[in-house]
């Protein structure tokens, strides 16, 4: 028998297949698939997850994208937010008081207004030119008198040139008065000269509204040369100056006659362009008796219209003058109760004059609007309303300051421009000072100084813009008017607050914005400023209400305090060739770095409310027989029927 063979030995091998042709190197391919088999080996849950956040991070970079789109899209046509430039000159009053004609039609050139119907011309008195008289800043120099301005000439421009240029404007709410450093305070009174004069501009095709007085250039709207001229006979009517050549008048009439054209390809802010033009236009009108500046204030009149063409009748910001086109500002739909509610005084004024009622129907319809609308706090109003709905947007945020500030002004002065007979108005008026009693005031550490903060959904800021200094003098007017006397004593108040925001700064000079200190420490002042908010625009709002508390008390210390700023302007802002420039800070003495840049409120309101204040002539534009409005242009009071 033969044993069995021997088992076969074991061999372990690995079988390698390679392509032909073909090597390992590391290619892309072979790591896509090596990643394709890992996704293949994730679950299911966890394969969507991923997808889930993929997708979220890609929809989150594409509305970022739109964005920043928009926003760049929007900084690249938004010019600067400035004002129109127009000179003012000191001093002047009526040759006669204000007789208000009746109702009837202006003197129409149907080449100037598109549109229209034609109208009859009417004969229209025209006064003499006035007789001009003037009394200075009552201040003593060495020399027992004081040289208070220069003449500058007019350089108008072909207002053709600017007709197919056109500019967008945005904004938000320069008489040179130079007397000697260290002169004694007005209480000491003596009779001072001054000439009257204009402004040298040249315009730049460039959408800001302010002058460069370093570099002795200016930049502005198509329509700032306009407001500058026109403007001039009006304050020379309503001032009095004795100085002021008739030819010179004569001279910026032609010019108006002539050359002020509003056939421009032009976007214009509704607000601005009202208390600026058109009320400078209606006082030159009443100031001179001329039925050209009537004309020319209906014409314009006219072109703001389409504003109010809204679905809630609440007007655009912004509208064309020659196109007829309105609309709001790019990034919003929105208008600012301020600008939709400041315009009534000069629309109804144009009615009364011209017996068009649309002009005051549209405005007054806006008024009614707001008085009815809710989300209002006992009287106080929301910042924005929207054109389409007509409702308050960003409801719960509550100011006196910025694009609120004029809405109370306005609801006193219309109450008193209309004979005090609606009582609408005033009621509305007197709830928001409750509210602002209520809601609002405050009281600081230590000095325990009265100041209007702000409130946002219930919460309280210490914080009150030098806009809001216009408040002392509302209160006061609106006592002159016979409101309650306590509201004097507010105004009062107030207005230690504002002389103190100019007075604890190093320059003498309110920042743009301060701050209040609620807790007593003894290292803290009162008036405390932020680092972006120690600018100085040359506003006009503090010694607009000096003018009104001197006016009605008589107490000589509120001009001693306007003249403690006016001091301040000229030392730390007046510049070596010629005009005043706005600076970044106002807490430095010695750095208060000139911006180069003098607003137009600052000659239009600032230097005509300090010459107003250091008058003694009670009757010098009366606060009985004229209200002025927000830019501080006299209209008249109407009478009684």
């Amino acid at each position: 028998m033969y044993p069995p063979p021997p088992p076969a030995p074991h061999q372990d091998f690995i079988s390698v297949t390679l392509s032909l042709g073909e090597s390992y190197d590391n290619n892309k391919s072979r790591r896509r698939r090596s990643c394709w088999r890992k996704w293949k080996q994730l679950s299911r849950l966890q394969r969507n997850v991923i997808l889930f956040l993929l997708a979220f991070l890609i929809l989150c970079g594409f509305l970022s994208y739109v964005h920043m789109a928009d926003q760049w899209k929007a900084l690249s046509s938004r010019p600067e937010e400035e004002q129109k430039m127009r000179p003012e000159i000191p001093g002047l009053k009526p040759a006669n008081p204000p007789v208000l004609p009746a109702p009837q039609k202006a003197d129409t050139n149907p080449e100037d207004i598109p549109q229209m119907l034609p109208q009859k011309p009417r004969k229209h008195f025209r006064r003499g030119p006035p007789h001009l008289q003037i009394r200075a800043p009552n201040t003593v120099s060495r020399d027992g008198t004081q040289n208070m301005a220069k003449e500058q000439e007019v350089a108008p421009r072909d207002a053709h040139q600017e007709e197919n240029t056109q500019h967008t404007v945005i904004s938000w709410r320069g008489a040179v008065i130079e007397p000697e450093q260290n002169t004694e305070l007005p209480s000491r009174r003596a009779e001072a000269s001054a000439k009257p004069y204009l402004v040298a501009a040249r315009m730049q095709k460039e959408p800001c509204e302010s002058s460069h007085p370093a570099c002795m250039s200016y930049r502005g709207l198509g329509l700032s040369l306009e407001v500058s001229v026109l403007c001039m006979p009006a304050v020379a009517c309503s001032l009095n100056l004795h100085s002021l050549n008739v030819t010179e008048f004569e001279e910026a009439r032609k010019w108006v006659s002539q050359k002020l054209n509003f056939k421009k390809n032009v976007d214009v802010n509704l607000f601005e362009s009202t208390i600026r033009i058109l009320g400078g236009l209606l006082s030159a009108y009443h100031l001179s008796g001329d039925s050209l500046f009537l004309r020319k204030a209906e014409d314009f009149g006219n072109r703001l219209m389409p504003a109010f063409a809204t679905p809630s009748k609440i007007p655009y910001s912004d509208v064309n003058i020659g196109t007829g086109v309105a609309h709001p500002p790019q990034w919003t739909s929105d208008s600012t109760v301020a600008e939709v509610t400041s315009i009534q005084l000069e629309f109804r004024e144009l009615s009364r004059l011209t017996g068009t009622k649309k002009f005051q129907e549209a405005a007054e319809e806006v008024t009614r609007h707001i008085h009815s609308l809710s989300g209002k706090k006992d009287g106080l109003v929301p910042m924005f309303i929207n054109t389409h709905s007509g409702l308050f947007t960003h409801p719960g945020v509550f100011t006196l300051g910025a694009r609120a500030d004029s809405y109370y002004e306005y609801l006193l002065k219309q109450w008193i421009q209309g004979g005090k007979k609606e009582t609408q108005l005033l009621e509305d008026y007197l709830k928001a000072i409750e509210g602002i009693k209520t809601h609002l005031l405050r009281h600081s550490q230590p000095r325990k100084l009265t100041f209007v903060g702000e409130l946002a959904h219930g919460r309280f800021s210490a914080k009150m813009d030098h806009l809001v200094c216009f408040l002392p003098g509302t209160l006061a007017l609106g006592v002159h008017h016979g409101l309650p006397g306590n509201h004097m004593e507010l105004a009062q108040a107030l207005m230690e607050t504002c002389y103190q925001m100019n007075r604890q700064m190093e320059t003498g000079l309110s920042p743009e914005i301060a701050h209040f200190n609620l807790y007593p420490r003894a290292d803290r002042q009162d008036v405390e400023v932020k680092p972006a908010d120690r600018h100085n625009l040359l506003r006009p709002e503090t010694v607009e209400s000096l003018f009104y508390l001197y006016r009605i008390t008589g107490d000589r210390k509120y001009q001693d305090w306007g003249w403690d700023i006016l001091q301040s302007f000229n030392k730390y802002t007046r510049v070596p060739s010629g005009g005043y420039s706005s600076i970044n800070n106002v807490q430095d003495s010695h750095r208060p770095e000139p911006r180069d840049k003098m607003e137009s409120f600052f000659l239009g309101e600032t230097l005509k409310y300090l010459y107003l204040l250091f008058s003694d002539d009670p009757d010098l534009l009366s606060l009985d027989s004229y209200v002025f409005n927000t830019e501080a242009h006299p209209l008249p009071i109407w009478a009684p029927t």
